[in-house]
């Protein structure tokens, strides 16, 4: 085992952030088994929660596996998942969101993810996204790298992109809604204005895509930690850089800004910087 004073274990004794990263891959296994059973069923359960946001059975059955698993192997590790809370010691701490993109799975759309990260000290240390609907899956921790699976059924290590020039870079700014409810859209405009390509892919994968080189900004606003804390170790061991909006390294600010690094400190600049106003005739 790893010992307590190596960067493996961000300090904690009792566990190395390898043992960790294999219990994470086993619950995003548990997972998938249980968001699998469900997935496109013609009598899926639905309702709507106190924040008018949907939540399926399927949520619940996910999650509920993979606080069991939790439970049963780290029984003093705290968990913080969207469907049932805030339980245990908050030092250790596993964020889950059983299916990332719930109106996505509903509708028998394969773009959703299983979410899992464990936060030490409130620092998100390891961290998996599956997307089981296709076959894929992602997975970090701090020191060990960020990887993915392949379609040839190998295991590909992930670097972000090179790109240092804002006019070649291509960006997810997730939806329109959520900058203008932030207050934002002057930015959104500066953001796709300066950009060679902007789309909104929407959920966890841009935040993939930027990882594997393929996008060199992802932003949104309204995140919860269990929305984007399974994002930090993959995003950061593939080279990159994650913060809030306004620059923080925080992921209960309600906002994430994730970058190739390169770009980061320039797309902060150009986010901040209001438009002056026009010179009067």
């Amino acid at each position: 085992m790893t010992s307590p004073s190596s960067p493996a274990d961000g300090g904690v004794p009792g566990w190395s952030l390898e043992a960790d990263l294999e219990l994470a891959l086993r619950l995003a296994d548990a997972a998938d088994a249980a968001s699998m059973a469900r997935f496109d069923a013609a009598d899926l359960e639905v309702s709507v929660k106190a924040d008018a946001t949907h939540v399926t059975e399927a949520d619940l059955a996910t999650e509920r596996a993979i606080r069991g698993l939790i439970e049963a192997e780290r029984p003093a590790d705290g968990v913080f998942g969207e469907e049932y809370g805030i339980t245990g010691d908050a030092r250790r701490q596993w964020i889950i969101d059983p299916i990332d993109g719930t109106a996505n799975y509903l509708k028998g759309i394969p773009m959703w993810s299983t979410l899992i990260a464990l936060a030490i000290d409130g620092a998100p240390q390891v961290g998996v996204v599956s997307q089981p609907a296709i076959g894929r899956r992602w997975w970090g921790a701090t020191g060990l790298g960020a990887w993915t699976n392949t379609t040839g059924g190998g295991i590909r290590r992930l670097s972000v992109s090179t790109i240092e020039a804002l006019g070649e870079a291509s960006v997810s700014f997730q939806s329109i809604a959520q900058w203008r409810d932030a207050g934002e859209l002057d930015a959104l405009e500066r953001l796709t204005s300066s950009v060679w390509r902007d789309r909104g892919y929407g959920d966890a994968w841009p935040y993939m895509l930027l990882a594997e080189g393929r996008l060199e900004l992802v932003a949104e606003f309204d995140v919860k930690e269990y929305d984007i804390a399974a994002h930090v170790p993959i995003v950061t061991e593939a080279g990159g850089r994650f913060t809030a909006f306004d620059g923080s390294e925080s992921i209960s600010q309600r906002s994430a800004l994730a970058t190739n690094g390169a770009l980061h400190q320039t797309f902060l600049d150009l986010l901040h910087t209001p438009i002056p106003p026009e010179n009067p005739r």
